[in-house]
């Protein structure tokens, strides 16, 4: 299995903070059957700056010791960059990380509470320079959350969306839970990745997420996220499903 998201270099955010937490967290992903993973720092989220060039070298240094300790996990580079209004500029300029460092791909992360009002035409202008944005864990957003067809328009206009596996298995509370269902439901997710950041209250699940999609949506649901992860670090143009409006359900009552 890949995990296309994951906070597993040391000292770099509020992931791991050392290679010992690291070794910790390849050995615990290890054992969920993950055999390679994106290593995704946070940049310019208001607290932590990892530019590509500071993010390269600290991978291959993370391989090698996963090898000298007999960890059989590969690890690749990323970065989960939070939407501001520079990206592309600072893409041209090389301080921005596509997923696998050469692929399309890349990450971008809301702000928890809302959708910057830019959002929409800066997904589009990433998608006309031939990179394809992925909104990172949007069923932790509130307004989504609360106005699911400003998601439905951003997939429609394009983008890919990941979903984080301890959201889908409820370890982010009930709300959060039923609306990555319902993303799942109305084609709005692409991807399913962990976001892990240690081993103890923000771990992979990946396991535990891929057992209940097979369990509540089927085998082939399964594939349709275990192959797009694939498809993800080979470069190649991943599955998308015709994107459906999440519906609200109506309360009616007499006032």
């Amino acid at each position: 299995m890949i995990d296309i998201h994951s906070h597993i270099l040391p000292g770099v955010d509020d992931g791991a903070k050392t290679i010992y937490n690291s070794i910790d967290m390849a050995k615990q992903a290890v054992s969920e059957g993950i055999h390679t993973i994106i290593a995704t720092p946070h940049h310019r989220n208001g607290k932590y700056s990892n530019v590509k060039s500071d993010i390269l070298p600290l991978v291959k240094e993370v391989n090698e010791r996963f090898i000298n300790e007999g960890i059989n996990l590969e690890v690749l580079p990323g970065q989960e960059c939070r939407i501001y209004g520079e990206i592309l500029e600072d893409y041209h300029k090389g301080e921005i990380l596509p997923l696998n460092h050469m692929s399309q791909y890349i990450f971008i992360e809301f702000p928890s509470s809302s959708v910057p009002r830019f959002a929409e035409q800066l997904l589009y202008d990433l998608q006309v320079e031939g990179l394809m944005p992925i909104i990172v864990h949007p069923e932790r957003n509130a307004e989504l959350m609360e106005r699911p067809e400003k998601l439905y328009k951003l997939v429609q206009g394009g983008a890919a969306t990941q979903l984080t596996a301890s959201s889908l298995t409820g370890y982010f509370g009930k709300n959060i839970q039923k609306f990555s269902q319902q993303m799942i439901q109305a084609n709005l997710t692409h991807f399913i990745a962990s976001d892990a950041h240690n081993i103890h209250n923000r771990t992979f699940k990946m396991e535990e997420a891929m057992d209940f999609i097979e369990k509540k949506y089927g085998i082939d649901m399964v594939y349709y996220f275990t192959e797009n992860a694939e498809m993800l670090v080979d470069g190649k143009n991943i599955y998308k499903e015709i994107p459906e409006l999440i519906k609200k359900k109506k309360f009616l009552g007499i006032f």
